[in-house]
């Protein structure tokens, strides 16, 4: 019997890596769980369209619970709704939650006393582990991602739309994270060793939205498309 297992989806390159450490055995029931923006039905902070991300989660062929969380979501408003699915989810058997959390530590504190509270416990299977070995496996390992959000107070919004490559690390100002664990960018992975066929999309407008963040809008294409990053 496998054990059920919750995956934090947040669509982008480290939630990847962190699932590929549980893909690698067959003992795990893994369901994805994603946030997503009523009125803008875009997952939350990445700006990815809630049909990209269904796309993603079929090519990754797991079932996906997806979160809706109101525009100017408080914290409270926030963790109502993210306990109302976990205590779906506690009542199915998963006890665990898998986050791509690296070194922060308040959010680790944050996880884990929300969690508890509920009979759950997180795991951080990418904790601690240097940032650059983090982007050199993601690279190396054939995963591939475009950057679809840039807070501009960190990175200058060139960078947005960018896909995730050695060009792109290489680029980066000497004080930002190379997995922008500060919130410096925010990805779409669509291609890599977990996705049965890569996501089909192409590259839409840029936009600049609370005078800060810059979003790529990413549009799906049909089945008989090439898979683009253009």
């Amino acid at each position: 019997m496998k054990e059920p297992l919750v995956m934090a989806w947040s669509s982008g390159k480290d939630s990847a890596l962190a699932l590929q450490k549980f893909l690698e055995t067959d003992n795990y029931q893994i369901t994805l769980l994603t946030t997503v923006t009523e009125g803008y039905e875009r997952v939350s902070m990445h700006g990815v369209r809630e049909q990209l991300l269904l796309i993603q989660a079929e090519s990754l062929g797991l079932p996906i619970d997806i979160v809706t969380i109101p525009q100017a979501c408080s914290d409270e408003q926030y963790r109502r709704r993210m306990e109302s699915a976990m205590l779906r989810h506690h009542a199915r058997g998963a006890r665990c939650v898998v986050f791509g959390d690296i070194f922060l530590e308040g959010i680790r504190e944050y996880r884990e006393e929300n969690l508890a509270r509920l009979g759950m416990k997180p795991v951080f299977p990418l904790w601690q582990v240097d940032s650059r070995q983090l982007s050199r496996t993601f690279i190396e390992t054939g995963f591939q991602a475009v950057i679809t959000c840039v807070d501009t107070r960190a990175l200058p919004a060139s960078f947005t739309g960018r896909l995730y490559d050695r060009s792109f690390v290489e680029d980066l100002p000497s004080d930002a994270d190379l997995c922008g664990e500060k919130g410096e960018f925010h990805s779409f992975v669509f291609d890599g060793p977990i996705f049965s066929k890569p996501v089909q999309f192409r590259r839409g407008e840029v936009v600049l939205r609370e005078e800060r963040f810059s979003f790529c809008d990413l549009l799906p294409l049909d089945s008989d498309s090439i898979a683009s990053a253009q």
